[in-house]
């Protein structure tokens, strides 16, 4: 679980950002809100929209996060950390995996993200870049 105030734009940024897809509603529902809806929750907690709050990995290998509405912004250190990791480890040769950190942050910052830093440490094979989604939660791409 993941608390934000817009679940609909962080879901749309981390769907891109992993990979992975909008988790579709329940059975017999044709949205999340209609399904909020049928289990009691009031119109007027839900907002706009259809309320897609949810995220799966399509080849449901990996976990499903649920953004919580929340009504505050961001304002401490996260208390979770994701590092993308797209670089392929240290048996990569730092050049190459420098390449494939920076075009992944290319795209990440397209879709709404920030760099806010990076580590370049050549002569211990090390690079990272450090990022906040659209949010501000911080991440790494390593």
């Amino acid at each position: 679980m993941i608390d934000c105030r817009e679940p609909s734009r962080l879901v749309a940024f981390w769907a891109e950002a992993l990979r992975y897809r909008p988790q579709p509603p329940p059975d017999g529902h044709p949205t999340w809100r209609d399904w909020y809806l049928s289990v009691g929750i009031p119109g007027e907690e839900l907002g706009e929209g259809d309320c897609a709050d949810r995220l799966e990995d399509p080849t449901g290998a990996g976990p499903r996060i649920w953004f919580q509405p929340v009504p505050e912004t961001k304002t401490v250190k996260n208390r979770l950390h994701i590092d993308l990791k797209v670089g392929g480890g240290r048996g990569v040769p730092v050049v190459e995996r420098r390449s494939r950190v920076d075009a992944e942050v290319a795209r990440l910052t397209a879709l709404g993200a920030r760099v806010l830093g990076s580590m370049d440490d050549p002569d211990n094979g090390y690079y990272s870049a450090q990022l906040a989604d659209p949010e501000g939660n911080e991440f790494c791409v390593v």
